[in-house]
């Protein structure tokens, strides 16, 4: 906001000192045949300007961010405080003039931006300007992640996000830049669309060995559509545990367990018989059951359905199929596929891997009659890294 000029106004004074005539009144004090009224205040040109939200703003986004103008961008700084006089933090982004809120900003309040730059000439170095929250919103999105802190997930584990209401694909963008994920070593990735409601994250090959990660997802008050905002933000700090690798051969009928890249076990396996073959491609573990029942008389009814226990069972995907101890199998594992879709293995063998896997650990299998939907369970790597990249709104 420019402040209002001083209006300086010189004095001519008579050099005639013995003259007796008394001095005319300066028409300025108000004598004189001059006019009475001040000239009207020319505003303060400034080297810097707020350039959004405007000035005087009513209704802004709680997801706002503060941009400004700036002759001397490197020497330029912006504070931002509430009605209180409390400090918002939040980052500044000198290249593109950008400041932005480490947070949500709160509902219905008002905020003063002020930005100090280098005066230049008769342009001063500094100016103010305030606006207001809108008013907190009935329609709120729900935004939630599937893993939480201090996780230790597999080498394949995509970070999942998901939303209470799907978002329409001319917001997807503006939401996916306001997902950051940082991992530590660094490794390329991007964020995928699985549905209108679901997100992934997944790096360009698997992550690395006892990575650790952290992601964020700034949401609050972010517009979703249809009136609707983002309800609130969240954060998740996790590790990528050892590397373990599964690779299943249906021409061998073998398992290859690799752990950080050395083989350690090689099991034999029975997969999907014929008319239930298992499917080829890349999966990950998405659930543990030490002990579950298998029952398909719902689906297949009395003739063709079963009712069995299972021990030692890992979902793969969610038509159904798992890793899992098939004591029955035993004699044709590594010979003969006789499973209804899923990777049969010994009772030994089940608890061993039982043991050791983890959410996200990935297994391929190859060399089977059907190929792998995806979406039939996380998929994230059963698509090229060029292929994944098209499911991004950036």
């Amino acid at each position: 906001m420019a402040a209002a000029a001083l209006v300086a106004a010189s004095v001519l004074v008579s050099a005639g000192a013995c003259s007796g005539d008394k001095a005319e009144t300066p028409s300025w004090q108000g004598g004189g045949q001059g006019s009475s009224e001040a000239p009207s205040p020319q505003p303060t040109l400034s080297t810097v300007a707020v350039t959004s939200p405007a000035a005087d703003a009513k209704d802004v986004a709680a997801s706002t961010e503060i941009k400004y103008d700036s002759e001397d961008a490197d020497n330029t700084s912006v504070e931002v405080k509430d009605a209180d006089g409390g400090e918002v933090k939040g980052t500044l982004d000198k290249d593109s003039k950008v400041f932005t809120p480490a947070k949500a900003l709160g509902w219905g309040k008002t905020y003063t931006v002020t930005v100090n730059g280098t005066p230049s000439g008769d342009k001063g170095g500094s100016t103010t300007s305030t606006f207001t929250v809108m008013k907190k919103p009935s329609k709120l999105v729900r935004v939630t992640s599937f893993l939480g802190d201090g996780q230790t997930v597999g080498v394949g584990m995509p970070m999942i996000v998901k939303f209470g209401r799907s978002v329409p694909e001319k917001y997807r963008d503006d939401v996916q830049r306001r997902m950051t994920v940082t991992a530590s070593p660094v490794q390329e990735g991007i964020w995928h669309w699985i549905s209108p409601t679901e997100v992934h994250y997944r790096p360009k090959t698997y992550w690395k060995a006892y990575t650790k990660i952290f992601y964020k997802v700034q949401l609050a008050g972010v517009p979703m559509g249809d009136g609707w905002y983002g309800r609130s933000d969240l954060t998740v700090d996790l590790k990528v545990g050892r590397s373990f690798v599964m690779t299943v051969s249906n021409k061998t009928k073998k398992m290859t367990v690799k752990q950080d890249g050395k083989v350690v076990k090689t099991i034999p396996v029975s997969l999907g018989k014929k008319d239930t073959p298992s499917s080829s491609g890349t999966m990950v573990v998405i659930e543990k059951k030490e002990h579950t029942v298998f029952d398909t008389m719902a689906e297949l009814g009395p003739e063709e359905g079963y009712r069995t226990k299972i021990d030692y069972a890992q979902r793969i995907t969610w038509s159904g199929q798992f890793i899992h101890a098939a004591p029955w199998s035993e004699g044709v594992q590594g010979r003969t596929n006789v499973s209804h879709g899923c990777v049969n293995v010994s009772m030994a063998m089940g608890k061993w891997l039982f043991g050791r896997t983890m959410l996200g650990d990935p297994i391929t299998v190859s060399g089977t009659e059907e190929k792998l939907k995806n979406g039939n369970g996380w998929t994230d790597w059963n698509m090229s890294w060029d292929e994944y990249k098209k499911g991004s709104a950036i």
